[in-house]
């Protein structure tokens, strides 16, 4: 009987080690990221950078790399200090592309009283941003390219 007992336990330690190593799996009981997944943001890392770099002239209010939103805050040109524009930039996949991004543009002028007023955007202000970002993610995109090959 001391051979089936040897045996049985060999066979229960077997499938205990492969149930614990089953749980190093991704799975429905995972406990959070992997190492790899926690490095990572939640949008396309060449969008997430050419928004930052194309805002930076703007106080940055919020940045939400996970959930790919940049908010700044009321920025005003020195040459129009009675004019002021706050930018809100959604990055909405991870891949590089045109429909990745939606800019929202809003304006505030200062009246008589000395009070800020919203005033509309002209028409072109949010799409020459996007444009903007989309043209500085491909040059972080062809330039992170030039220096693996």
């Amino acid at each position: 009987m001391g051979w089936k007992r040897r045996t049985g336990t060999a066979v229960m330690a077997g499938l205990a080690a492969a149930s614990l190593a089953a749980c190093s799996h991704s799975g429905p009981f995972q406990k959070g990221p992997s190492k790899a997944d926690a490095a990572t943001i939640g949008v396309n890392g060449y969008l997430w950078r050419a928004t930052l770099d194309t805002l930076a002239f703007m106080p940055l209010a919020s940045a939400d790399p996970w959930g790919g939103t940049v908010i700044t805050d009321w920025y005003a040109n020195p040459e129009k200090p009675n004019e002021r524009f706050k930018a809100t930039v959604y990055i909405l996949d991870t891949r590089l592309r045109a429909d990745g991004l939606k800019v929202t543009v809003f304006k505030q002028i200062r009246d008589a009283s000395g009070q800020w007023v919203d005033s509309p955007t002209a028409e072109q202000t949010e799409s020459d941003f996007e444009n903007a970002i989309l043209t500085r993610a491909r040059q972080l995109r062809l330039s992170n390219i030039g220096t693996k090959g």
